[in-house]
């Protein structure tokens, strides 16, 4: 992961290091400790290789790009890759984010395929389940549901029962973007609260209110991002009518495979 790029960008990659305590191109190109299971480690990996191939596109089309967007931990890229936030400041929220979100445990996702999330939604009141929750709403018939992982197989079983409908468990370890997560919160919020949130060369579109981010508003919602269902549908609508009509994904298809399924 990333291979190439480190060296690219020899002054970047010594700060990650700095500000890590350890070798990021050890971590993601190698990873002998196997590291990248522990979110800890995946989220600052996952940060910085995907801010440096930001950079790199940008600097090849410096003009080409004045909307960015990004889908939960992504969200810090796009503030980053947009000016709002210098990337020391995110990859230091980052790492501190990844630890406390490692805090909370037991949690399960899965993702739900060929329903729409009002669908989802109705199925998770009728089960009565208190500890499951809608995490991402993806696409007009993608989303995810996330909680306890006990009653996420629970809810994953009742929502099987509807036409059309595919559940596919994630590989998490947590209850990520419900409410689960919120004792995590103050926390973050304090971390954030020392941030410089700057102006900015784009606009941003929050993935917790699907509108555009104002810099004043960045710590309010990146914590409450963490207990919060990321909202791409509502993000992409949002783009498409300041009239967004080409998206350009980093490091990846899976958003744009999404971006096509959202009418």
């Amino acid at each position: 992961m990333g291979a190439g790029l480190f060296g690219r960008f020899p002054e970047t990659t010594a700060l990650a290091d700095e500000i890590l305590g350890y070798s990021i191109e050890e971590l993601c190109t190698r990873d002998p400790d196997r590291k990248l299971r522990d979110t800890r480690y995946a989220q600052p990996a996952v940060f910085v290789v995907n801010a440096l191939l930001g950079r790199q596109r940008i600097e090849e089309q410096p003009e080409e790009y004045p909307f960015f967007a990004g889908h939960s931990l992504g969200e810090y890229n796009a503030l980053v890759a947009a000016g709002v936030l210098d990337f020391g400041t995110a990859l230091r929220v980052v790492r501190r984010r990844g630890e406390l979100m490692a805090s909370i445990t037991g949690g399960g996702m899965s993702a739900v395929q060929g329903v729409p999330a009002a669908f989802v939604q109705r199925a998770l009141r009728e089960t009565g389940l208190a500890r499951v929750h809608l995490a991402n709403v993806n696409a007009d018939t993608q989303t995810t549901i996330a909680g306890d992982r006990v009653e996420v197989a629970v809810a994953a079983k009742a929502i099987n029962a509807l036409p059309g409908a595919r559940v596919v468990p994630i590989n998490v370890s947590g209850p990520f973007h419900t409410p689960l997560m919120a004792p995590v919160v103050p926390e973050l919020r304090a971390v954030l609260d020392t941030c410089a949130f700057a102006a900015g060369a784009g606009t941003v579109v929050s993935s917790v209110t699907g509108e555009a981010l104002e810099p004043a508003e960045g710590p309010e919602l990146l914590a409450r991002q963490v207990c919060a269902p990321v909202q791409w549908v509502r993000a992409v609508a949002t783009l498409r009518a300041a009239g967004v009509t080409d998206f350009d994904e980093v490091n990846g298809s899976t958003l744009s495979a999404l971006v096509a399924r959202i009418q």
